[in-house]
């Protein structure tokens, strides 16, 4: 069933991730389109909401020739195709591969590929290769064997396009992320003992009322010191994004992340939520690109170990209720009240 104030919302907004769950139908000029369209909003009186093209249909209604809204479901199988043929390539197909196989032209598909993942066809290709190193490298005995496996043509082409993503070398990643070290220390919070560590490259780890142990249970084979001068401007700063956060700039902390391509597209998209507002699991996986991927976006959000910074806390339940929160509903309420600066 349609949430129609949720609807409107979103059509007021042209919220391009609720392409396709919906149409809206203009009853005085007797068309349906995108909620996205670009044309002038009609009066809220004069609206009502479809489930598809087919229902306004039903109802005497056209489809808008500005926004086509019968082609979504075009475009949806178009990517679905295109992502196909990637996982399948044993080379990243070009741009004008994928448009000819999709009957797109290179430049419109490239736009239609984005707006659905998030990613150009050329980026998905890249992280899905990175996300089959990863799990090569996790489980493989051999460096140079999970490089070769994951479709890289040399190890150089590896180091050269990994260089900065995975947070470790090759090695380290099978290993588990031994020989790294991590500066941690302890902040007491109006929230609550906060945890915070980070590498040299950025944050790793932000908890509430967690400690070493929790995050030696992370970082099992890292090397872990407490404090450290250098991470101090680091660590007031974190600390300033969790006590103000309707003021606070968080995207400019630097991040140390891993994981899958999927979770880091919905980790990104979980940092592009403006503070003070929130989404559904389902609605989240709308904005990835995958609107029935609502458990795995939950998976994505369980396995998120910087909160606030990749702020999970901004995902609610679909009936508006708060949901679940790893470190308790009363902190994740706090900080939305303090989001939205009641």
């Amino acid at each position: 069933m349609i949430d129609s104030d949720k609807a409107w919302q979103a059509v007021l907004r042209r919220d391009r991730s609720f392409d396709g769950r919906f149409v809206t139908g203009v009853l005085t000029t007797g068309i349906y389109c995108r909620p996205s369209c670009a044309a002038r909003h009609p009066a809220r009186s004069n609206v009502r909401f479809f489930v598809d093209g087919a229902a306004a249909r039903e109802h005497g209604l056209r489809a808008c020739k500005r926004c086509l809204p019968d082609d979504v479901a075009r475009d949806e199988a178009a990517v679905l195709a295109a992502i196909d043929e990637i996982r399948q390539a044993e080379d990243a197909p070009s741009l004008a591969a994928l448009a000819r196989i999709t009957d797109y032209s290179p430049t419109h598909f490239q736009r239609v590929f984005k707006r659905a993942t998030g990613l150009s066809p050329a980026a998905y290709a890249r992280a899905l290769r990175e996300e089959r190193a990863r799990d090569a490298l996790t489980s493989g005995d051999s460096v140079t064997g999970a490089i070769y496996a994951a479709g890289y043509g040399s190890a150089s082409r590896f180091y050269e396009g990994t260089k900065g993503k995975l947070g470790m070398s090759a090695s380290d990643w099978r290993d588990g992320g031994s020989g790294r070290t991590i500066h941690w220390t302890m902040v007491d919070t109006s929230l609550g003992a906060m945890l915070v560590a980070a590498t040299d490259k950025g944050v790793c780890c932000l908890s509430f009322n967690e400690g070493e142990d929790h995050l030696r249970a992370r970082f099992p084979k890292a090397e872990l010191v407490e404090g450290g001068e250098e991470f101090r401007d680091l660590f007031e700063e974190v600390t300033a994004a969790v006590e103000q956060p309707s003021t606070a700039t968080t995207v400019d902390i630097p991040l140390d992340v891993k994981g899958t391509a999927f979770q880091h597209r919905v980790w990104e998209a979980l940092r592009r939520i403006p503070a003070g507002q929130t989404l559904s699991y389902g609605e989240l996986a709308a904005a990835v690109g995958n609107p029935k991927a609502s458990r795995a976006v939950g998976g994505a959000n369980g396995a998120n170990n910087i909160a606030v910074l990749i702020p999970c806390h901004r995902v609610i339940a679909a009936d508006g209720g708060l949901g679940g929160y790893a470190y308790g509903t009363a902190i994740k309420a706090e900080l939305l009240r303090r989001e939205k600066g009641d």
